[in-house]
């Protein structure tokens, strides 16, 4: 394999020749979206965190090599996005890293087929609709809940970005996505293509277009009133009993809500070690901090039931009664966290970090819960709030405020708090729908119907109960009533692709038609007669 001698617009000469440095950079390259998420937080950096990664697939000598360093840069992504896990599946995240990261390689193989060499304006006008799709088409593929689920998509990273949020009430995530990666490749040409330099401004002019037209256009929330909801944030507390202990320190907090008029109390996920129908005795105190607040509690069970086999993680809402009879069980399970997918196969991770002992049991259908005082609420436990659909079909059943009860306290000194945080704000800005994220040891947040802020974050240092108003908001976003219209566009697009390509490869060539040979002559000049 004959290598360049140049890497195009780079100047790195034949440093890149080496296999082993080119799967270095590739990686790293990958890695850098990385900084665009909390905790850092530069979202602006989302804009140009892929240039590298596309230079450097667009300057390999073969569509093969391109491939390689799509994956690679696809490990890259997954092992920066997801590092805080390395921890607890210590190699093993490394693995899943490289498994997903094999996503990219047909991605990597598409920048050097439309950016490679000089391309021309119908190539660059093709790769600012081609590359982010199959983009988006490694998003989807990868949101799947047994490969990981959708953490880390890079649409999540505009989360404080207020256009942006706009622009997620249209094709929610998957549209922020496809415009961050298409702003991406018109840099990537204007850095290293001169020649090809007008088309990617026009791509730029047209995405800016595009994007400010649907801003104005797009509905915003019609604001309709407030309630009063309050988050109980306990803090780390370990030990041997620490189930107990949790409860006391929620309880004692809870008490402090008295006087405030909250509409509704929400507690972390697993903030009750037990099954309330086993443990009357708390269900008989929380019942009587719901009458003393004057507002229902939300609490999370994270027990084995008495009516089913199995462990079960389930919102239960608790009122002056005793439990409601309300009860959310959750759906969609973590990998190795709360279950080991095929455990007779993959078992072995127990041994070499924190993976589930024991298979949580999932839910069967979401739920809309009546929380008193006339408000409906769509609860979601932990990373549920990565998945856009969920919350699209709470609102689309009526939900009023979507609640999310989240733990995190597994990766108390990473990222992870942050960014799992920050997702309730895209997850209300697409469904127009206020959002509560309350945890038990932080980040603990509120947003409103737009995706904006509400109130102060909780952080990873606090033990406390605080009370926001939430404003509600009524209306259908386009992204509730449309859903991932983004997705299926993509999918038109590669499909499109794919067929003019198979038309091309499949069509029958036009052969030269057979010169026309003069007919012999004779000796004498005249034309040579058969039989003659």
């Amino acid at each position: 394999m004959k290598w360049p001698e140049r890497w195009p617009g780079s100047g790195t000469g034949l440093w890149l020749a080496s296999p082993w440095r080119r799967a270095i950079v590739a990686a790293l390259a990958g890695a850098l979206p990385m900084l665009a998420f909390p905790a850092p937080s530069w979202w602006w950096f989302a804009y140009v965190a892929l240039v590298p990664w596309i230079l450097l697939a667009r300057s390999a000598p073969t569509g093969r090599r391109a491939a390689y360093d799509g994956w690679l840069g696809g490990l890259g992504f997954m092992l920066a996005v997801h590092h805080w896990l390395l921890p607890s599946l210590n190699v093993f995240t490394v693995v899943i890293a490289a498994l997903l990261g094999a996503l990219w390689a047909p991605w990597g193989w598409l920048v050097r087929r439309f950016l490679g060499g000089v391309p021309s304006a119908g190539r660059v006008g093709a790769a600012l609709l081609v590359l982010p799709s199959g983009w988006l088409m490694v998003e989807l593929v990868r949101s799947w809940q047994g490969l990981g689920g959708p953490w880390g998509l890079l649409g999540s990273s505009q989360w404080q970005v207020e256009p942006a949020l706009r622009l997620a009430s249209v094709g929610g995530v998957w549209l922020l996505s496809f415009l961050v990666v298409a702003v991406n490749v018109a840099v990537a040409v204007l850095v290293a293509v001169r020649e090809s330099r007008m088309p990617a401004v026009a791509g730029l002019v047209a995405t800016a277009a595009a994007t400010s037209a649907t801003w104005v256009w797009s509905p915003r929330p019609d604001v309709t009133g407030q309630v009063r909801i309050a988050v109980v944030q306990p803090g780390v507390i370990g030990g041997a009993n620490s189930a107990e202990a949790r409860f006391s320190r929620e309880e004692a907090l809870t008490r402090t809500l008295a006087g405030q008029d909250p509409d509704l109390v929400v507690w972390g996920e697993s903030s009750v070690g037990f099954d309330l129908a086993n443990r009357p005795d708390l269900a008989n105190r929380l019942a009587a901090l719901s009458r003393m607040t004057g507002a229902d509690i939300m609490v999370n069970v994270d027990a084995h039931r008495s009516d089913h086999p199995g462990i079960y993680k389930s919102s239960v809402l608790v009122g002056p009664q005793g439990p409601t009879g309300d009860r959310y069980d959750k759906m969609r399970l973590v990998p190795f966290g709360e279950y080991i997918p095929a455990r007779s196969l993959l078992g072995w991770a127990t041994s070499v970090g924190k993976a589930a002992g024991e298979d949580r049991r999932r839910g069967t259908e979401q739920v809309v819960m009546n929380a008193g005082h006339g408000l409906r609420v769509g609860p979601l436990i932990c990373f549920e709030t990565a998945f856009p659909d969920m919350s699209r079909h709470l609102a689309q059943d009526g939900a009023e405020v979507l609640l999310a009860q989240s733990s995190t306290s597994t990766f108390q000194h990473s990222w992870a708090p942050e960014q799992h945080a920050s997702l309730a704000a895209l997850r209300a800005a697409e469904t127009g729908r206020p959002m509560v994220h309350a945890t038990l040891t932080g980040v603990s947040a509120v947003y409103g119907p737009g995706g904006e802020r509400i109130g102060s974050w909780l952080g990873t240092d606090a033990s406390t109960a605080a009370v926001y108003d939430v404003p509600l908001a009524r209306g259908v976003t386009p992204y509730v009533r449309f859903g991932d219209w983004p997705v299926h566009a993509a999918l038109l697009i590669l499909a499109a692709l794919c067929a003019r390509e198979g038309f091309r490869a499949f069509r029958p060539r036009r052969t030269a038609p057979e010169p026309l040979v003069p007919p012999a002559r004779t000796a004498h000049e005249s034309p040579a007669r058969h039989g003659r």
